[in-house]
């Protein structure tokens, strides 16, 4: 593992933020996970351009993305990670504890920026996933935004890990389908690829973007009940790619996912054509 905060390398296991940064006290930042193949960064310009969004979103000033490319640079320079991760962290930097931050121009009040890159995990073609009894607010201030508030998912994968799942999937509140907590749901009905649209409130997954633009997919609000009896169901994201699941709640599915493989086959060839897609 190797980290880049602020400027300079640092012992990822060093202190480097200030205790008083927002994104420390209330969880006022915003941030990336982008996928490392072959020591190179995948869809990194995506992510980037959703990194300025949500930054946009959450009121913080849009990041330097020369200064997040360089970053990331020096954290993948002399490595060999034929698969890891960059974790991008873009904080508003030291304010007063509580909510509000400090004006504009105030000592010490820039944004914090942390980058780290590290292996990644080797990952299953399928997994086990519940639903969980807390609904996403599709109409609240973060919706749609990744930001570092993550605490709702941190209860929420708990909850899935007790019940022998890697993953919770949330209704909205409207009881329709939304995401994950780090994923985005594809349902298939008839053969035909089915995911929830951006105003159900899930997050515009870089992974979700590429298999609407590589493969037919239709967006439309999905019932619980219609995820309940799906002919198969996979998630997407950059630790995931396209993963099918054998198990949600009490359905499961057998090994046999013909278009969750077709899916996934459409997604490996097309992700070595180009690393910035």
């Amino acid at each position: 593992m190797r980290a880049w905060c602020n400027g300079e390398l640092i012992d990822p296991e060093a202190p480097a933020l200030s205790v008083l940064d927002h994104g420390v006290t209330v969880g006022d930042g915003v941030f990336e996970a982008v996928k490392v193949v072959d020591n190179v960064p995948f869809a990194l310009t995506r992510h980037l351009r959703r990194m300025t969004r949500s930054a946009r979103g959450l009121g913080l000033p849009e990041p330097d993305q020369d200064t997040v490319r360089q970053a990331i640079k020096a954290t993948l320079a002399d490595q060999d990670l034929q698969a890891g991760l960059i974790r991008i962290t873009y904080t508003a930097g030291i304010s007063p504890l509580g909510s509000g931050r400090a004006p504009a121009g105030a000592a010490g009040a820039s944004p914090s920026l942390v980058v780290i890159a590290k292996a990644a995990a080797e990952r299953s073609r399928r997994t086990s996933a519940v639903t969980v009894p807390w609904p996403r607010n599709e109409r609240g201030a973060l919706a749609g935004l990744k930001t570092t508030s993550y605490g709702e998912n941190v209860v929420a994968l708990a909850y899935a890990e007790k019940r022998d799942a890697t993953e919770a999937i949330f209704a909205n509140t409207a009881s329709d389908l939304c995401e994950g907590t780090g994923s985005n749901v594809f349902c298939v009905f008839d053969e035909v690829v089915v995911t929830p649209p951006l105003s159900s409130g899930c997050l515009a997954g870089i992974t979700r973007e590429l298999v609407i633009e590589w493969y037919d997919v239709h967006e439309r609000d999905i019932s619980m009940a219609e995820l309940a009896e799906a002919d198969e169901v996979f998630l997407t994201s950059t630790t995931r790619d396209v993963q099918g699941l054998k198990r949600l709640d009490r359905r499961s599915w057998g090994k046999k996912q013909p278009v969750t493989r077709a899916v996934a086959e459409e997604w490996a060839r097309r992700e070595v054509l180009d690393a910035d897609p």
